[in-house]
């Protein structure tokens, strides 16, 4: 200090351990311990904060429990090896179906029974020919006996094909709608298809009162409605050839039809029994070649009934024949592809008999409102 500066009376001097002006404040350890050296600057070189002196780096403080690396004996697995057990579990499975898809067998075809079936769809259509020869003015009813009788056969064939829930009452409704259908195609003085229609709509009531009213199985009321549903449309369809026989040119248009129909329905079975290639499905015993070689064989022999008919003519039986043919062997088709399905989901097999009457049934129930259309807006 030099002479001339004043001393510093009054003022305490600076505590033990406190540092200069010069050094950052610290406050003194309450608990008698020197003051520890500001954090900030420079290596930590005081006695530890936590107790004890601190010789080196400060140790890494030790991990959370969740953070803690896994060690061999932990299996808990992550969101990504879940994720790949997954995919290979799926990938797996789809091996595993198509596996099974192609150890299916490819059904065989019986040449015995697409010859019956075949002779079966020609003498259906024979039937019904001959049958519209015997209505007159006078005389409907035979035809209409005819027609119910082919009638009875499709409800037979397609209830104990499909065996659908509360089989008894589908039958009856079918039954009553068929009559009920050639009734009103041969009592009414105008020929029109309005009677059909409340006929088929009577009949689809009564079988959902029916259904209401039953107290078993009523899981599959909808299963059995659609399968009354499609037998009453298949009747009704087949009583429009009454209604058909009234009108001037009915006649020759439902030979013409029917004679299409059954040419290409048979054809297309025989030519399944001699060379069934190539085939549509492996569960279906059907060939493509006998299909259209049946709607061309069809078309032909309309075609050549037309050229003698007095009210026809080749080009427009051919036209009639085309789209009953067509619609026929379409839906004998369809016949086919709907018996796979089924014996596909592990139904049992029902009726033999039954279960090979239904496609060239379907074929004519399909082909005569067909005909009717065609000789209202073509002919």
């Amino acid at each position: 200090m030099y002479p001339s500066t004043p001393p510093e009376t009054g003022r305490d001097s600076w505590p033990d351990n406190r540092p200069g002006p010069g050094s950052p404040h610290r406050a003194p350890d309450p608990r008698g311990h020197p003051a520890a050296p500001d954090s900030r600057g420079g290596p930590f070189d005081g006695p530890d904060p936590r107790g004890g002196p601190f010789d080196g780096p400060r140790p890494a403080e030790s991990p959370r429990p969740f953070d803690a690396p896994r060690t061999a004996g932990d299996h808990r697995p992550s969101d990504a090896s879940r994720a790949e057990a997954a995919a290979r579990a799926e990938a797996s499975a789809e091996l595993e179906d198509q596996d099974d898809e192609e150890e299916l067998p490819p059904v065989p075809i019986r040449r015995l029974l697409s010859v019956a079936i075949a002779g079966f769809a020609g003498l259906v259509g024979v039937g019904l020919i001959f049958g519209a020869q015997t209505a007159g003015p006078g005389a409907r009813l035979p035809f209409a006996m005819v027609v119910f009788g082919v009638q009875l056969l499709f409800i037979l064939a397609w209830t104990m094909a499909t065996r659908p829930p509360a089989l008894l009452l589908v039958a009856g409704v079918s039954v009553a709608a068929a009559a009920a259908a050639d009734v009103a195609a041969v009592l009414p003085e105008i020929a029109a298809l309005g009677p059909l229609g409340y006929v088929a709509a009577g009949a689809l009531f009564v079988g959902v009162v029916g259904q209401l009213v039953r107290r078993a199985d009523r899981a599959r009321v909808t299963e059995s409605l659609g399968a009354t549903l499609f037998i009453v449309i298949g009747v009704v369809s087949f009583a429009t050839l009454i209604v058909l026989s009234r009108i001037p040119v009915g006649t020759q248009a439902i030979i013409v039809c029917l004679a299409a129909t059954a040419v290409a329905l048979t054809v297309a079975r025989l030519t399944d029994a001699l060379l069934p290639w190539p085939r549509l499905a492996p569960q279906v015993p059907r060939g493509a070649a006998g299909v259209v070689l049946g709607a061309m064989l069809g078309t032909l022999a309309a075609a050549i009934l037309g050229s003698y008919l007095v009210p026809m003519t080749p080009t427009r039986g051919a036209v009639v024949g085309l789209v009953a043919a067509a619609a026929a062997v379409l839906a004998d088709l369809a016949v086919g592809y709907s018996e796979a399905g089924r014996q596909m989901a592990g139904e049992p097999p029902t009726m033999w008999v039954a279960r090979h009457m239904q496609g060239p049934l379907g074929g004519f129930a399909l082909a005569a409102p067909a005909a009717y259309a065609m000789s209202v807006f073509f002919l």
